[in-house]
């Protein structure tokens, strides 16, 4: 029997999906916000769904219940950050600069999307219980796997040995708290939000650290471009 050919939306219908996707991205780009300074219980769909322009039975025909969305933006926010943390691997670069580029990338998110970052930070700080299964299933093999890749490079002498999971967790610390904390730094800094430059003296420095940590403070280091003067706290 010849296979038939996949059926194909019409005009309209591909409309009914841009228009739905459209508005699940408006959702979901507001509940971050609220979830994130409420915390799950504290936020409400109503609010949500007024700031999104929706009634909440609207809001709610997409997304049934409240831990529907948001376990959605939780989604959201782990796929945006696993994306952007997949090129530790890459055997055909040096480590200096792979852990130039994944550090680089860590308070990139930070910075873009403080929001995502701190939601998920939230969720974490309080036992992961909507989405420690989640995280278990993504996140915990991808952090396996890079320090594996650390265990690779010890074994091959590229790098000075190091307790690999411990480092992560200090890599992760150092920048996602430019985002969990930022209110905080830019307390201290004195003015009401954390610059560019704030994020690249972050940067240069996390950089510098975590580079000596293992050994590669010669040509590696040379790479990293100074903090330019008058960039640190009053």
């Amino acid at each position: 029997m010849p296979d038939l050919p996949e059926p194909t939306l019409s005009s309209a219908g591909k409309r009914r999906v841009q228009n739905r996707d459209r508005l699940e991205a408006a959702i979901v780009q507001e509940a971050v916000r609220i979830f994130a300074e409420c915390g799950y219980e504290g936020a409400s769909v109503a609010v949500i769904a007024e700031n999104a322009g929706l009634s909440k039975q609207n809001l709610m025909y997409y997304f049934p219940t409240k831990q529907a969305l948001y376990e959605r933006v939780l989604d959201d926010v782990l796929d945006d950050w696993l994306e952007r943390m997949a090129g530790l691997n890459d055997p055909h670069q040096a480590p200096s600069d792979l852990l130039r580029a994944y550090i680089g990338a860590k308070l990139r998110f930070s910075r873009e999307q403080p929001w995502a970052s701190r939601v998920y930070a939230m969720e974490v700080i309080g036992g992961a219980q909507f989405y420690g299964a989640q995280i278990k299933e993504r996140v915990v093999p991808l952090l396996r796997r890079d320090i594996d890749t650390f265990e690779r490079w010890i074994n091959e002498g590229r790098i000075a040995p190091v307790n690999a999971t411990q480092l992560m967790f200090a890599i992760w610390a150092m920048t996602q708290s430019y985002a969990d904390f930022a209110t905080q730094m830019a307390l201290v800094l004195g003015r009401p939000v954390l610059t560019k430059q704030d994020f690249d003296d972050a940067e240069t420095l996390i950089t510098r650290m975590v580079l000596a940590a293992v050994s590669l403070q010669t040509s590696a280091l040379a790479n990293v471009i100074p903090a330019k003067a008058g960039t640190h706290a009053p």
